[in-house]
């Protein structure tokens, strides 16, 4: 059965290369990385296979500002964003001794380390909710902070319009998000402020709600630096999490 790898990182000193390394053990221990025995395809997805039709039109997948990033291993999918699109076909092999440069091989390491673990049935919800799934997710959010921090004081980290839209009507919270033609807009009630200005927030606030993206565009060890509660959401993260036991919310993925 080979051993449980539940928490056995840590998120603090996180490397890629030790993703590639946990993913390459788990793949030999249950026979998945030989190039014969099986094949991981990757490729980008369209926002309506992303994400479907939802009446809100201002998700980033919508908008074209990032892609999904889709790996099947064995019949299970894991996907990522990114905003570096491209495809893929070879072997975990391939896979865990690729060099890491950009933004698009961390992305594909990901997506492919949610499939992997999804087909060995330790994660689930490697597939983007889709329709209206994502207002019904960012519903939840509400409740589920509430339960964390009755009063909170929340870092957004990623703008994403739904949870923003539902966490704005309760709590206070401040939001940053690479994207510029976000950035010093005020959208939803809630100014939405440039990445430069992480640290400041993240010092103000008493919980972080990240994105899983942070982990493709390597920009999640600033989160970690003030040793306050992290939450991150989403499909990226979903195998990430398991590794290293951080909170993960994501109520409606598939």
């Amino acid at each position: 059965m080979g051993r449980d790898y539940y928490n056995s990182l840590s998120l603090a000193t996180l490397t890629y290369e030790q993703l590639q390394a946990v993913l390459g053990q788990i793949a030999q221990e249950h026979h998945l990385l030989g190039a014969n025995i099986q094949a991981v395809s990757a490729r980008t997805l369209t926002a309506e296979e992303s994400i479907g039709n939802p009446l809100r039109q201002d998700y980033p997948l919508v908008r074209g500002r990032e892609t999904m990033l889709e790996a099947e291993i064995c019949g299970a999918k894991g996907q990522a964003f990114t905003d570096l699109p491209g495809s893929f076909a070879g072997t975990l092999q391939d896979i865990v001794a690729a060099p890491i440069a950009t933004n698009f091989d961390r992305a594909l390491l990901i997506a492919v380390l949610n499939a992997t673990l999804r087909h060995l049935g330790w994660i689930d919800r490697t597939i983007h909710c889709k329709d209206e799934e994502p207002e019904t997710c960012a519903k939840q959010l509400v409740a589920y902070v509430r339960e964390l921090e009755p009063e909170p004081r929340i870092a957004f980290i990623g703008l994403q319009p739904a949870m923003v839209v539902q966490l704005a009507q309760y709590y206070p919270l401040r939001v940053t998000d690479l994207d510029p033609e976000n950035v010093g807009r005020k959208k939803y009630g809630v100014e939405i402020e440039p990445v430069e200005k992480t640290a400041e927030i993240i010092a103000w606030s008493n919980l972080i709600l990240a994105t899983g993206t942070t982990f493709v565009n390597n920009t999640f060890s600033a989160l970690l630096a003030a040793d306050k509660p992290v939450v991150f959401y989403g499909v990226t993260v979903a195998g990430i999490a398991y590794l290293t036991g951080s909170r993960r919310f994501c109520h409606c993925g598939g």
